[in-house]
């Protein structure tokens, strides 16, 4: 194949690309060969093509989305981009008041799932989190490893957003079958640089239990992101994304016996196997973790 009969790289639009999770899946996209474009509310990198806006403007979010530097592409036909990686927002509960937190969070992701539908632009994978399903954990769960069958029960603000934005992205494929709405519900998102505080946890199991012990490594969510986006599929799809093992020594079966023992345990648990269940995302993307605290190697 010639140079100029090579297929045009994948351009990839990441919201939030200079948080956490963010600047990682840029790192990511970027080494796997797509082009990618942050729009953040700060500049990224020297080097990375971007814009800054205010998602919770739809005005400013529809610009956004229909432009790769200086270039303007916008309508469909002729889209700046083959995805959208959403993964802008407040990022924790009580961060800022319920109201505000909430207000920013919805409405930010309405203006990109319309903004995207509008556009033509059909491969969207969001950001939604483990507290749709009912964290912090406090003996009351219905049975565990936790996975997508669970109930979702929002205990905050930010939760309920991010409850219905799931709910929001039922409704945007029934208006436009032909798009595909992908939420990762990411565990707490943790670099390398975090892990020297894990052996810690084991003095106080409690600390950690509100979200039963669970992590996802930056690098880790970043590979489910990018398994989402080459996913063929449409409809609205949700899938937990964690680490395959705990942020403890202590063993799984140990941890549930001790500290939440209310809690069904619906089969044998492996040493240290996360108790938030990421079967469905090795299943169906492929998903399989490559780093954990226990080595703490980065690659």
């Amino acid at each position: 194949m010639t140079q100029s009969s090579k297929p045009a790289k994948k351009r990839v639009a990441v919201t939030g690309g200079t948080g956490k999770l963010g600047k990682a899946c840029v790192k990511d996209l970027l080494a796997h060969g797509y082009d990618v474009f942050v729009i953040d509310t700060v500049a990224p990198e020297k080097g990375i093509p971007s814009i800054i806006a205010d998602l919770s403007d739809f005005g400013q979010t529809l610009d956004a989305f229909s432009s790769v530097g200086h270039e303007i592409h916008a309508g469909v036909g002729t889209n700046a981009f083959d995805a959208i990686v959403h993964l802008a927002a407040f990022p924790t509960p009580r961060q800022y008041p319920d109201a505000h937190l909430f207000q920013n969070n919805i409405m930010g992701t309405y203006n990109v799932f319309e903004a995207a539908r509008r556009l033509g632009i059909h491969n969207v994978i969001w950001a939604s989190s483990e507290t749709t399903l009912g964290e912090p954990f406090d003996g009351g769960e219905p049975y565990a490893p936790v996975d997508e069958d669970y109930p979702l029960r929002a205990k905050s603000a930010y939760a309920l957003a991010k409850v219905l934005m799931e709910d929001m992205a039922r409704q945007f494929v029934l208006q436009t079958p032909a798009m595909k709405l992908v939420g990762l519900r990411f565990s707490n998102v943790m670099e390398p640089q975090d892990y020297a505080k894990f052996p810690a946890y084991d003095h106080d199991p409690e600390e950690r239990k509100w979200n039963m012990w669970a992590y996802i490594d930056a690098r880790d969510g970043s590979q489910a992101i990018r398994k989402a986006i080459e996913w063929e599929a449409t409809g609205m799809h949700p899938f937990i994304i964690a680490n395959a093992d705990t942020v403890m020594s202590k063993s799984s079966a140990e941890l549930m016996k001790n500290y939440l023992p209310q809690v069904p345990v619906k089969k044998a648990l492996g040493q240290h196997e996360t108790l938030l269940s990421i079967e469905k995302a090795r299943r169906v993307l492929g998903y399989e973790p490559e780093f954990s605290w226990r080595d703490a190697k980065s690659r």
